[in-house]
């Protein structure tokens, strides 16, 4: 382990624990009392307590020292930017670029959030022979990392905003120099004799493994399931395709490119992958032939409706009788 500090003072908390169990003449029983105890107390299995005291009886303080991992990681960053989305397609477009400028990692080691867990993230892996690991839930220091990198780009948005980019292309353009000047090419006090990233990833000989573009295409195709109805088809998007009657209440995997889906490609197990087209009801019947002159729509030239209520209005004013009214009717006339 690198950090001499950090692994004596790992040394000296195990050598701490196993204390009680170091003293002479220790009864059997009495030992595994004290081991139960310290089992429960530090949540260690029973095991790994006996391989710690194993260890330092045959090999003292410094057995108890954490071990090396052997290659370190170069800390290299193969590819960042910002996005106008928060979603999984950014996990989906920032992995297909680290790809395309790196070539294919033996591993790829991710968060445990469930815009990695994903069946294709699953199905990307599986076609291109990368491992997929993933940390372990509510552990902080398995991706620490991540977050000392987070805090590279929180002092990149401290001096972004003095800089005011308009534009988010812009604003990227400003990160990959950041990115460039102050970290892949910046000595970093954790890799040894304080070297660069870059100057750490360079330095690998191990050759890049690259694919062909059609190959990276086709691995990074989204993929969802679906089951047959009776009549030989699916439902995917609103839309109907022809899957063939002889996978009737079958689960297929339907592999789409999510910018066209006029063509699905279809995965059962057992059987080559084939192409559905979108299903066209009426495809494949004769044209429907016109209506005849007479029962065709015609131009109205005026409103029915309206002509209609006009000629009941007037038919009503002349059938209504004229109120009759008496106050001008003179009283010489002797009429009452």
């Amino acid at each position: 382990m690198k950090d001499q500090k950090k692994a004596e003072q790992i040394a000296a908390e195990r050598v701490q624990l196993l204390a009680p169990l170091l003293e002479e003449g220790l009864d059997p029983a009495k030992a595994k009392e004290i081991k139960a105890r310290i089992c429960e107390q530090t949540g260690i299995s029973e095991r790994t307590l006996r391989r710690y005291l194993a260890t330092y009886r045959h090999e003292g303080f410094g057995g108890l020292k954490p071990k090396s991992k052997g290659k370190q990681p170069s800390r290299f960053v193969l590819h960042g930017e910002f996005y106008p989305v928060m979603d999984k397609t950014i996990v989906e477009d920032c992995f297909r670029r680290s790809i395309q400028k790196y070539g294919v990692p033996e591993a790829v080691y991710f968060d445990n959030g469930k815009q990695y867990r994903t069946k294709w993230m699953t199905r990307a892996c599986s076609k291109l022979g990368v491992r997929l690991l993933f940390a372990k839930p509510y552990s902080p220091e398995a991706t620490g990392k991540v977050e000392r990198f987070n805090r590279v780009v929180d002092s990149f948005l401290s001096e972004a905003a003095l800089e005011k980019p308009k534009t988010l292309e812009r604003l990227n353009e400003l990160f990959q120099v950041w990115l460039t000047e102050c970290y892949q090419n910046k000595p970093h006090s954790a890799l040894e004799n304080k070297r660069s990233p870059e100057t750490v990833f360079r330095s690998d000989k191990k050759a890049l493994r690259f694919v062909e573009p059609e190959s990276l295409a086709h691995a990074f195709l989204h993929c969802e399931s679906r089951k047959v109805d009776k009549s030989g088809c699916i439902s995917f998007m609103d839309r109907k395709y022809e899957v063939g009657l002889p996978f009737i209440g079958c689960t297929v995997d339907v592999v789409y490119d999510p910018a066209d889906i006029t063509e699905l490609s279809i995965e059962y197990e057992g059987h080559d992958p084939w192409k559905v087209k979108e299903l066209v009801i009426g495809e494949r019947a004769g044209k429907r032939p016109p209506l005849p002159n007479h029962l065709q729509p015609q131009q109205a030239d005026s409103s029915r409706l309206l002509s209609a209520a006009e000629e009941r209005s007037q038919k009503r004013h002349m059938e209504q009788a004229p109120a009759v009214t008496y106050r001008r009717v003179s009283k010489g006339n002797g009429h009452v």
